[in-house]
């Protein structure tokens, strides 16, 4: 779908079923790690307009609580506390804007000739297959080890919502072709009313307007040291969500409005969420999935998206009765949404006509995917890079180190 003008009340539909998309995620995060959601949703909102404003608002991405911080946020509480984290977070940002002076002082063919479809193929596909496993034990109503949801009830939630999504998006027509994923939410909605298994108790308990108590950050020298490098695994997940959205979109965002810029913004969003008291934020790969599904790429719809959570973080109520949304119901969509990356990769590969004849190609794929997708870590004191960071560093890695093959 073009970027051109459409009607205000679609373009706002379209930002409410994109923060549909990302508000699981969104506020999982703080609930793992003691953080507060509302403020999440806040440091969402507004990082996804700074970056917006950074970029132009030329580049069609939403900008949500990042998982690669959840390990190091607990750790980092328990052992600085809470203010010393937050303080830690938002100077997390450091990286973004060391990486963007970088490519702003190399240009972009720099960026390039680092990351070529040999690489950032099978990174993004592990972005996607990486998440798997999230999206299985969500559909089977699992958290964690323990079992939320009846299996069988769970299951059968998450294989009518994903089916309803999907008969959407291949057979509807008009508005309903739009908005495939709150169809599905929607239908999955109504069965687990009828199933039993909504729970209203956060919603008559929620006050109907919520200000957020925000954090008081302090900085630790320890704690920033510690939580600084732990940015490299957003940043390469950043540049691989760019290429992404650019295969998505047929554009290259890396050129115009090019990728410094996306970095400084993500990265001046982060060190706002942290500033807020909330987790830094990412590019959401579910987000990507979503574009490529609706095929509606309007930077507008994120502008909507980001309004309606920085609303959320304000409209108690609101945000509890999302919060009643099963988890089947979103792990069927999202069994959809991770698997559609996996296929923006796939096709980035393709488009890039990348020889899979070629030994040397083969060992780079074969290993990225293998290493991302197996969650093979490294630790080196506490310092630990695990899944799409250090599969994207190996395969930059790769590619540079490994010998080309001779002339046939």
């Amino acid at each position: 779908m073009s970027t051109t003008r459409e009607p205000v009340w679609r373009t706002a539909l379209s930002g409410a079923q994109i923060l549909f998309v990302a508000f699981g995620a969104t506020v999982l995060v703080p609930l793992l790690t003691g953080l507060n959601p509302s403020l999440a949703l806040l440091g969402a909102g507004i990082g996804t307009l700074v970056f917006q404003l950074c970029t132009k608002r030329q580049v069609p991405i939403y900008l949500g609580s990042s998982f690669a911080f959840i390990a190091p946020v607990i750790y980092s509480a328990h052992t600085w506390g809470m203010p010393a984290t937050l303080g830690a977070l938002a100077s997390a940002s450091f990286f973004y804007y060391v990486a963007a002076g970088l490519v702003k002082w190399r240009g972009v063919n720099f960026i390039h000739h680092l990351l070529p479809p040999v690489v950032i193929g099978p990174v993004i596909m592990v972005i996607g297959l990486g998440l798997a496993q999230v999206a299985v034990s969500m559909a089977t109503g699992k958290a964690g080890d323990a079992q939320v949801v009846e299996y069988g009830t769970a299951l059968s939630i998450a294989a009518i919502s994903l089916l309803a999504t999907m008969l959407t998006a291949i057979r509807a027509k008009g508005l309903l072709k739009l908005v495939p994923i709150l169809v599905g939410v929607g239908v999955g909605y109504v069965v687990s009313l009828f199933m039993g298994i909504v729970d209203f108790s956060k919603v008559t308990q929620a006050a109907w307007l919520n200000v957020p108590v925000f954090g008081h950050p302090e900085f630790n020298i320890s704690a920033i040291l510690y939580m600084i490098p732990v940015a490299i695994a957003p940043i390469v997940e950043h540049v691989g969500g760019i290429l992404a959205i650019g295969a998505v979109t047929g554009k290259d965002f890396t050129e115009s409005p090019g990728l410094h810029r996306t970095l400084l913004g993500d990265g001046l969003a982060v060190n706002i969420a942290g500033l807020f008291g909330g987790p830094p934020v990412t590019t959401y790969g579910e987000v990507t999935g979503a574009l490529m599904l609706t095929r509606n790429f309007n930077p507008v719809v994120m502008t909507w998206a980001a309004c309606f959570a920085i609303l959320m973080a304000f409209v108690g109520k609101f945000g509890a009765l999302l919060q009643t949304i099963p988890m089947p119901v979103m792990g069927g969509i999202m069994m959809l949404l991770f698997g559609s990356i996996a296929g923006i990769g796939l096709k980035t590969i393709m488009d890039g006509r990348v020889d899979l004849s070629s030994a040397r190609n083969l060992c780079i794929i074969s290993v990225t995917l293998v290493t991302g997708i197996g969650g093979l870590g490294l630790t080196i004191g506490s310092f630990i890079m695990q899944g799409i960071s250090l599969c994207g560093v190996l395969a930059v890695l790769l590619n540079l180190l490994l010998p080309r093959e001779p002339a046939r």
